[in-house]
């Protein structure tokens, strides 16, 4: 079992940044007999356990006043900026007495599925929240995803590898991983380059151009053109007698 030590704090408020100047991590113990105590506990050894035992598995909390402290880590804050641990919560449990936490999936090997039938790995659920005595309790569960062979195979909580003494609480038909068939990719058709589009644009352009210029020259000298194009004669002026 691994164990952690801790010390009484005396500390609190505003002057807990000078606590984790020191190397030490801010933290409280409490339970169902034993009232909430304020301690503190070497950070980089937190660190260890924490990573080792996770939240569902229990440790020994050395702690001078109090022998034989048997806790599971209940919490963890942290800092919204760096995102490390800056203070934690200890709940003592009882040797006797059945518990509940959450114990995450450690996922491993490969399913065949993915690779012979080019399906998308699923997993489901990540943790299952399980009951039992504090010395039976997992830091994780570990689920095998080589029975995956096929598109219609499937990873129930009832085929997860449970230790002697623990109970899933969970729906045993509850998904916990499968393989789906992959969605078909959209292909998008690409337009070939017609080049005679534009030839056949430039040549009705160039028409065009030459007919507004026709327009343009149907006025004869000494006359104007009239709306419509029709031609407007000039006026004789009338002769003298």
């Amino acid at each position: 079992m691994l164990s952690l030590s801790a010390e009484k704090r005396t500390i609190f408020g505003k002057k807990l940044k000078e606590e984790r100047g020191k190397g030490l991590l801010p933290a409280v113990f409490y339970g169902r007999k034993e009232k909430s105590t304020p301690v503190a506990v070497p950070y980089k050894d937190f660190l260890k356990v924490w990573r080792e035992a996770g939240e569902s598995s229990v440790i020994s909390l050395v702690y001078p006043e109090k022998e034989g402290l048997l806790v599971l880590i209940n919490d963890v804050a942290f800092d919204p900026v760096r995102g490390e641990p800056v203070h934690a919560d200890f709940y003592v449990v009882e040797s006797d007495r059945v518990v509940e936490v959450s114990v995450p999936l450690e996922f491993t090997g490969v399913a065949p599925a993915v690779k012979e039938f080019g399906g998308t790995l699923v997993k489901v659920i990540y943790e299952v929240e399980v009951s039992g005595l504090p010395k039976d309790l997992p830091s994780e569960i570990v689920v095998d995803l080589s029975p995956l062979t096929t598109l219609e195979s499937r990873i129930l909580v009832r085929d997860l590898p449970v230790p002697p003494g623990i109970t899933v609480l969970a729906e045993k038909g509850e998904i916990v991983a499968l393989v789906a068939e992959a969605a078909p990719e959209e292909v998008v058709e690409e337009k070939a380059f017609d080049a005679t589009a534009i030839e056949v644009e430039k040549k009705g352009k160039k028409e065009e151009e030459g007919a507004e210029g026709e327009g343009e020259g149907t006025a004869s000298a000494g006359g104007k053109s009239s709306p419509g194009g029709k031609k407007e004669t000039a006026k004789k002026s009338p002769e003298k007698k």
